[in-house]
């Protein structure tokens, strides 16, 4: 981020002034050697180019193969002449300065000579695995590139903190190859900064070379049926969002006073939520749950949860290791009935092995069940059902009940299809989670956004008719896929860019002032960016928290807090 060795006798110092429309370019001659320490050292507007520093003429200067302090400069009318108000001091080392500039927020200084090209500024939006995947490829694969993050919310991370389940820690390890690359000299992150409200993509556009939309899904795919507005019904978003500490989902308070509770969808995310509904207190304990979920589910009378699902067990759309963890949950029991099987036993042989492991573990269960195990709560994958109605209470204040219509599939495999029987039941149940997908949402009206898919319409990352705009993750390509899947989407985005950065283009080969252009914008819309270091003190905060009752971190989950905690 800040200093690279070798700079010369010619090398120039270049700064750039938040409080200004222009850059103030200065220039440490050879001749500016023998002045006096503190008489100044001359500026010219000539072959300027920008380095980054948000406090107003504090800088780092090599020169010589020697690092000069320059601090508290002030700036004459004429724009001229740089008086120093504190003697430049010699000596320092690289060690020493980097941790200068750290602690001023300086954000870069690129070696400036006659034939250095301008370093490329790249932002990327939205700080979740996407965000961090793609930083991460394009810091290691170029050597000069200036990468910022923004982000919505104080903390960084994304669905990794927010989505992942609770008592997956595993999963969670990935947030240490974020941090790394947080910590880069050459990367920047900036929470609490709504991109689309506190600052435009036409902005970010004006003030870096490229940027990279990977702001995920924060919407969910509507049921579209009768009654999903009633108090009861949640999508699975907002309830995952919920236990795992998502500020605008702290207030939930899900209804968990019926014996019943119905999940619509059978991918990983319904799993999740059915475990966390039914596993014991003692597990939930020793996660990052947060307090007010681990104590509404300490109080819930939910003992039986039906994860319903259009399609047959040759559709369900979770992994082996999200349906073993159900079946082996302590204190519950599958309820899976044998004759939604007849028959697969041949039909597996052919599919593949992913999917014919998965039918098999589901069939062992069903039998099991059909052998007599008893639990004190139950579970059950309840097939060919598609709901119609919610059902409301007498008062019609809340959700009381759903109407599923049966289904029988049409054709095989992952292809077949659900059409209707004219059969229906009905269920008596106090929750309902739609867990039948997540959706992105459009950022801005300057970004193109295909509504029908719920995409940014793109080739290998490369926004369609934008110039000059990426995308990565979920709002590339919808959301599906595990971490791993993202991982790789990321890196076909990064590569996108650099080819375009070597092949002209994308040209970077005039400045772009990067983030300290939106210091003073951010400033006068009242809003206080949240560095990696701000972060770092929630972190620390969140885990001492933890230790006190045992778990690995209390989160906080009131961006007021997040933001006291953060400037301290």
């Amino acid at each position: 981020m800040l200093m690279r060795a070798g700079f010369t006798d010619e090398d120039r110092v270049i700064v750039h002034s938040p409080e200004s429309k222009h850059p103030l370019i200065g220039e440490y001659e050879k001749g500016a050697r023998k002045r006096a320490p503190g008489l100044g050292v001359p500026w010219t507007r000539q072959n300027f180019h920008f380095i980054q520093t948000s406090r107003v003429f504090r800088l780092v200067v090599c020169s010589f193969r020697r690092y000069l302090l320059l601090t508290e400069a002030t700036l004459c009318h004429n724009m001229s002449t740089c008086i120093l108000r504190a003697p430049v001091s010699k000596g320092f080392s690289l060690q020493f300065a980097t941790t200068f500039a750290k602690k001023t927020s300086c954000y870069g200084v690129q070696r400036l000579g006659s034939t250095a090209a301008p370093q490329p500024q790249v932002c990327i939006v939205g700080g979740g695995p996407a965000g961090f995947y793609t930083a991460q490829h394009l810091l290691r694969s170029h050597k000069g590139v200036q990468v910022d993050v923004f982000e919505k919310l104080p903390v960084p991370f994304g669905l990794v903190r927010f989505g992942v389940a609770p008592d997956h820690p595993e999963v969670k390890n990935v947030i240490n190859t974020f941090t790394q690359t947080a910590r880069q000299d050459r990367c920047g992150f900036y929470g609490n900064v709504t991109v689309g409200s506190d600052v435009t993509v036409e902005e970010l556009k004006q003030a870096y070379h490229a940027v990279i939309l990977s702001y995920g899904a924060e919407g969910s795919r509507s049921l579209g049926i009768p009654g999903e507005e009633l108090s009861g019904v949640h999508s699975a978003k907002d309830f995952v969002g919920w236990y795992n500490g998502v500020p605008g989902n702290k207030d939930l308070k899900p209804d968990l006073s019926a014996e019943t509770a119905v999940i619509l969808g059978q991918g990983n995310v319904a799993l999740d939520v059915a475990r966390i509904l039914l596993s014991p207190l003692e597990l939930l304990k020793k996660t990052d749950i947060t307090a007010g979920s681990l104590e509404a589910i300490a109080d819930s009378r939910v003992r039986r949860v039906l994860i319903v699902g259009r399609r047959g067990p040759l559709q369900v759309a979770c992994t082996i290791k999200e349906l073993r963890e159900m079946i082996n949950l302590p204190g519950t029991q599958p309820a899976l009935d044998p004759r939604d099987f007849q028959g697969l036993r041949e039909a597996v042989q052919d599919v593949p092995r992913p999917r014919k492991r998965l039918t098999e573990l589901l069939m062992k269960a069903a039998l099991e069940k059909a052998a007599g195990k008893e639990a004190e709560r139950e579970w059950s994958l309840r097939f060919l059902r598609s709901p119609t109605h919610i059902l409301p209470s007498p008062d019609r204040s809340r959700a009381a009940g759903i109407r599923l219509a049966v289904t029988r599939l049409e054709g095989s495999g992952e292809h077949a299809r659900a059409v209707l029987t004219g059969e229906v039941e009905e269920v008596e149940c106090g929750l309902i989670v739609s867990s039948i997908g997540y959706q992105s949402l459009p950022i801005d009206p300057a970004v193109p956004f295909d509504l029908r898919q719920a995409i940014i319409p793109n080739r290998m990352g490369r926004v369609q008719q934008a110039p000059g705009l990426y995308c990565s993750g979920w709002v590339k390509r919808g959301p599906a896929g595990v971490i791993a899947t993202t991982m790789n989407d990321s890196f076909d985005t990064a590569r996108s860019v650099l080819e375009d950065m070597e092949s002209g283009q994308l040209d970077t080969s005039t400045p772009r002032a990067g983030a300290c252009a939106l210091h003073t914008l951010l400033k006068q819309r009242g809003v206080t960016p949240v560095s990696f270091a701000g972060w770092e003190k929630i972190d620390a905060v969140e885990t001492a928290r933890g230790r006190e009752v045992g778990k690995p971190r209390e989160k906080l989950v009131d961006v007021r807090d997040m933001l006291k905690v953060a400037s301290l």
